[in-house]
């Protein structure tokens, strides 16, 4: 089974590897390129598949319009559902609207809300994921699916480690949020010390726009806007 799974020598896969350097390349030097002219932005996550009908795309809609209106672009993973809903408030806004779209086989397109000339294609995740973490001046957290925790966890990894600047990581919707909050303090706080007590300030938990204004505004009377490394 595995011979047929894996029809390729070994050989031929570590030189189709060596090739594959060159596009990976490609995409971190397209995506800096592009990136480092935006401005400050603030990242917008959740899930594809919110329809624009449900109560977290408008709200991940609004809380957009009011990111761009204290000055900020918005970038989004370019697809639909909340994604959609931040990239849509950007765009009503008359601000920066940024789509980091990723190849998939199923889910995932362009919206039509995205800034012509800011909106990139992703073949690799990792890559995808230090465009985020570079050029966010915040993570704005909806209720989303593994990816949206992935990206979530990523970032709070990285700053916990101290291999990036701190920024704000807003999770919107406490009816969704509060049972993982808990039981990040209850088990791995409290009951087996896998975190520090400090970690958890590093997560904000809201349910209004304004919130989500006030934690970046208050954050950035004391830090300076920049690229995260």
């Amino acid at each position: 089974m595995r011979l047929e799974k894996h029809s390729k020598a070994w050989n031929e896969i570590k030189t189709n590897d060596s090739w594959a350097i060159f596009k990976i390349m490609g995409e971190f030097v397209n995506g800096y390129e592009k990136l480092s002219k935006i401005g400050p932005c603030v990242s917008v996550f959740g899930s594809a598949r919110t329809k624009p009908d449900h109560k977290y795309y408008k709200l991940a809609e609004e809380i957009a319009k009011k990111i761009v209106e204290h000055g900020y672009g918005v970038i989004t993973g370019g697809g639909p559902g909340i994604m959609e809903a931040g990239n849509k408030g950007a765009h009503i806004a008359g601000g920066t609207s940024v789509g980091l779209n990723i190849d998939l086989p199923f889910e995932q397109h362009d919206n039509p809300y995205i800034d012509a000339d800011k909106s990139l294609d992703f073949d690799y995740f990792f890559v995808r994921k230090v465009m985020f973490v570079k050029y966010s001046q915040g993570f704005v957290v909806m209720p989303g699916g593994f990816g949206t925790l992935d990206e979530l966890f990523e970032a709070i990894t990285l700053i916990q480690t101290n291999k990036i600047e701190e920024f704000p990581i807003i999770l919107v919707g406490t009816e969704f949020w509060s049972g993982l909050l808990d039981w990040v303090r209850t088990t791995l706080l409290d009951s087996f010390s896998n975190i520090s007590a400090k970690d958890m300030d590093l997560i904000h938990l809201v349910d209004t726009p304004d919130e989500v204004l006030e934690i970046l505004d208050n954050f950035y009377k004391e830090f300076e806007l920049s690229p995260n490394f």
